[in-house]
């Protein structure tokens, strides 16, 4: 009988898989030696079995454990080798294929025009509650701005999907002492009908400013700076006497129409100015609510939407496309300037 001594040494002289794998064949096959030897016990008398069936079964087990190692072994080393195969073939070459969508091309611009002016960057969820997106906004339930935001309900009153960047606005002045100042770029979304200029899932580009001595000077002079940042010098606009509930006084920035300059077309429907959002001087109802004592601190705050600046940037004359699976859009370059 073959000793399982014997057996190492032939496993151990193994030098490739294939002469494991032969051993395997040899001693544990189908007619393998150790198999034939264990079905032959059968033959022999009850003694014999006895003393011979225990041994031949060490044997048994322990060959198969040193030839599964032995095979493990050549595996694993294989494996090492495919790897290191593999990674001499990689490259550091930038991907000729894909490029950034131009929303996330213009929230980086922006996210880095603002780093620059020392704004931290927040984000938040998007479902949120009625608390945060309405009330702690000057929204109480019988206010009538309700009536100018469809909302979509997730669980209706009292949660729904954010119609504003907004409502990160009221929980950073809820959880943060001032002073800061901070931007907040997310999606949005209405119960909107969808044309050229709307849509029911849209984005939004907050902007937050509390502290002391805090101004509409100041407000002017930062969308100012984003304006011509984003569309150059000769950029023209003008701010309009606004309502907004969560401001006061409120205005509107809006930008000459990029696709009619000024002339009038449907996507500005015809009065050669298009609305880029809202701002104004955060109320001191919301101050107040907030903890926030506004007899020492007054701020601005700013709400764009962010897919018109978008398509007056990259010259896109319809919004659905951002939405649609368009592929058509070429790679855009971040802008060096900003």
């Amino acid at each position: 009988m073959i000793t399982i001594d014997e057996i190492k040494k032939q496993v151990d002289a193994a030098d490739s898989a294939e002469e494991v794998s032969e051993l395997w064949q040899k001693y544990l096959g189908k007619n393998g030696s150790l198999k034939t030897a264990v079905k032959g016990l059968k033959e022999l008398s009850d003694q014999e079995r006895r003393e011979q069936g225990p041994v031949l079964q060490e044997i048994l087990r322990q060959a198969e454990e040193l030839i599964k190692d032995k095979q493990i072994s050549f595996s694993s080393s294989g494996l090492e080798s495919k790897l290191k195969e593999d990674a001499e073939k990689l490259s550091n070459e930038r991907a000729t294929v894909g490029h950034l969508h131009p929303i996330t091309e213009t929230v980086r611009a922006m996210n880095k025009l603002f780093s620059s002016m020392g704004y931290s960057i927040m984000e938040e969820r998007e479902i949120e509650t009625d608390e945060f997106c309405f009330k702690r906004l000057n929204v109480p339930d019988d206010h009538s701005a309700r009536d100018m935001q469809d909302t979509i309900y997730i669980e209706e009153p009292n949660l729904l999907l954010r119609t504003q960047t907004s409502s990160i606005e009221a929980r950073t002045l809820a959880n943060f002492p001032p002073p800061f100042k901070i931007v907040a770029p997310g999606r949005v979304y209405r119960n909107e009908k969808v044309n050229k200029s709307n849509h029911f899932i849209f984005h939004h580009y907050q902007g937050v400013v509390v502290g002391e001595n805090i101004t509409m000077r100041d407000l002017f002079s930062t969308l100012a700076i984003l304006f011509k940042k984003m569309y150059g010098d000769d950029v023209i606009i003008r701010f309009r006497n606004k309502y907004y509930p969560e401001v006061e006084p409120g205005v509107g920035p809006d930008m000459q129409c990029f696709s009619c300059k000024g002339k009038g077309c449907s996507l500005c429907k015809g009065v050669g100015w298009i609305e880029m959002g809202g701002a104004g001087m955060i109320h001191p109802n919301i101050l107040e609510m907030a903890g926030i004592d506004h007899q020492k601190y007054s701020g601005f705050a700013f709400g764009l939407g962010l897919d018109r600046w978008v398509m007056a940037k990259y010259k896109i004359g319809d919004i659905r496309t951002f939405l649609g699976g368009n592929l058509a859009y070429k790679p855009y370059q971040h802008e060096s300037h900003i």
